[in-house]
């Protein structure tokens, strides 16, 4: 029992002394500021060059990439119908495609479907 105490706090002393190391080399200087800052030949930038970000696409590229996801899925489902109890594989299948159906009809009457925005 003593050990397995002695092998925590040595553990526990080596993980605090990494956490201190880190901080102590990882002080930003004023000069990160400005490394940081936008360069506009020499002068500062008169306004943000950010683009703003479309929140519709990304929600575009969200339902694509669950899309993707459920049709990974489904694939190995057909290529068990063979080997599988065909009741089982019906209710299990059929299950699927309902959840997504009413995941799409969900997200339809939500507006995300709508390109033109």
């Amino acid at each position: 029992m003593n050990l397995i105490l002695i092998f925590f706090l040595i553990s526990m002393l080596i993980t605090f002394i990494i956490m201190i190391m880190i901080n102590l080399v990882s002080i930003k200087s004023i000069s990160d500021k400005e490394k940081l800052s936008p360069f506009e030949c020499g002068f500062n930038p008169m306004s943000n060059k950010r683009m703003p970000f479309s929140i519709h696409f990304f929600l575009i590229a969200a339902i694509f990439l669950i899309f993707d996801v459920e049709i990974i899925i489904m694939i190995p489902m057909i290529m068990t119908m063979k080997t599988s109890i065909t009741l089982w594989w019906m209710m299990t299948s059929l299950s699927f495609v309902v959840v997504l159906i009413l995941g799409l009809f969900h997200e339809w009457t939500n507006g995300m479907l709508n390109w033109t925005n």
